[in-house]
């Protein structure tokens, strides 16, 4: 007799993907700067490390949020009985105005509208539960984060159509690309719901452009369909650029209360911008009643535990703190980041140019033995097993092009970076390509780095011309 489901025993949850795999062997010989000196590296995780010491100073500051007290009384008992499954007012109001904040206060969120979930997975898997049926499809620009797979499709039954994005134009949202990827949809006999994107971009590490929001805006208008905004990067925009939000955009084009203002939804989580993945808060945001009314219901299968909400509450509210950190976090994520790059040029390796985000995506498409996805794979082999450095491999983001991969940086000490670039570096140099690069590497950087600059330059300014709409 079988034993297990069929849902439960599929492929669906995408664990075999290199993504995941590459998680298994670090789990199999992490690195300890003393315990085990020479294991592998975890560059895989998109983790944010960098400024625990902000939030354990506030928390030593304000004991009474950590041990459940106001005003030096205990509320255990009020927080340990059941809780609504509405969320805590408190909360969502602190949540709201954080969001706000890291969007400049040009936009507003309604307390409300907001729908708490455990953390973006819970969000957008609810969101999926809420607008497609079985087999409809939602639209999707490559490269993506990998577990999109598995949010999105295992459960839910929803199918994923690719916007096929290129490095020619440093892997922005086309109009052609949008219909292209529509038409595809078609030709599978598939219902088109939605676009969903992440905005900064996981695993890119660049904000969408005024000009690619306006796009996705005026495409789903023009579809009747609906838009998902994955913004849980958000506030680690380390660029000199400010954030554009959908919200943003919605409000530049007149359109708040509106019936496509209805259709736009944001999803948010604290896992990104303050570090937090273990707490599991996410948020859906919509300006639908009837989707805030269903995912409310929904969210009784991932809610945010009382004592979780009650301390971040506290957190969120003192503006003075979170003021600071956004500051001082994007500072440190933008130091970090180019300790990273610089490493890679050393190394004779370049990046997309990124302004936000915990990683890199790098290019690496001169290693390749051949410009293939099988060559993709055995270099990342390499560098799993004989480097001992997990990274991404790009065809696991459903990238159409091999050679690129995701090299995450905010989840380590300077340290361990400054380790695992050295042990890049020795491995590019041991290949006959990097033999060769050691050769002109001084030429080839400058010229690079010029391409990267002027290709950078002209994507701002021709996206971004107008002055005012900054």
């Amino acid at each position: 007799m079988k034993q297990l489901s069929t849902k439960v025993t599929s492929n669906g949850h995408g664990q075999d993907s290199s993504y995941f795999l590459g998680w298994e062997e670090y789990e199999k010989n992490p690195y300890d700067e003393i315990k085990n000196p020479n294991g592998m590296i975890q560059m895989g995780l998109a983790e944010n490390q960098l400024c625990f010491d902000l939030i354990e100073s506030w928390l030593a500051k304000n004991p009474d949020a950590a041990s459940l007290k106001r005003k030096g009384q205990s509320i255990f008992k009020e927080l340990a009985l059941f809780q609504d499954y509405h969320g805590m007012p408190e909360f969502k109001k602190a949540m709201a105005e954080f969001m706000e904040e890291i969007r400049g206060n040009r936009v507003t969120f309604d307390p409300k509208k907001i729908v708490l979930a455990a953390g973006s997975t819970s969000a957008n898997e609810t969101l999926m539960f809420c607008l497609a049926e079985p087999g409809d499809a939602f639209l999707l620009p490559t490269p993506y984060y990998p577990g999109f797979d598995r949010d999105l499709k295992w459960r839910t039954g929803a199918e994923i159509v690719p916007i096929h994005c290129s490095s020619s134009n440093g892997f922005q949202i086309t109009e052609s690309a949008l219909q292209q990827a529509y038409q595809q949809a078609h030709k599978l006999d598939l219902k088109v719901k939605g676009v969903l994107v992440t905005n900064p971009s996981n695993p890119l590490g660049t904000a969408l452009t005024r000009r690619e929001l306006n796009l996705l805006v005026d495409f789903i208008t023009s579809k009747n369909i609906h838009l998902i905004s994955d913004e849980i990067y958000s506030g680690t925009m380390f660029g000199f650029e400010q954030f554009i939000s959908v919200m943003d955009v919605l409000k530049d084009k007149k359109l708040e209360n509106t019936e496509v203002s209805k259709r736009v939804h944001v999803v948010y989580s604290l896992s990104k911008d303050l570090g937090l993945p273990g707490f599991r808060v996410g948020a859906i945001y919509s300006n639908d009643e009837m989707i805030v009314s269903a995912a409310t219901k929904m969210s009784s299968f991932g809610l945010v535990s009382s004592q979780t909400q009650y301390l971040l509450s506290a957190l969120l509210s003192d503006k003075k703190f979170t003021s600071q950190y956004l500051e001082e976090n994007q500072k440190r994520l933008r130091s970090r980041q180019k300790r990273l790059v610089s490493g890679l040029e050393s190394a004779g390796i370049t990046c997309l140019r990124s302004n936000a985000g915990l990683f890199c995506w790098v290019d690496m498409r001169h290693l390749l033995d051949t410009n293939t996805f099988e060559a993709e794979l055995d270099l990342w082999k390499k560098i799993v097993y004989n480097v001992k450095l997990n990274i991404s491999p790009g065809s696991s983001c459903h990238c159409t092009e091999p050679g690129w991969f995701r090299v995450c940086f905010a989840n380590m000490s300077e340290g361990t970076l400054d380790l695992a670039l050295k042990r890049l570096k020795t491995f590019v140099e041991s290949t006959d390509c990097g033999r060769m690069i050691s050769r002109s590497s001084h030429e080839r950087l400058k010229s690079l780095r010029k391409k990267t600059v002027s290709n950078w330059v002209f994507r701002v300014s021709w996206s971004d011309r107008v002055p005012d709409e900054r």
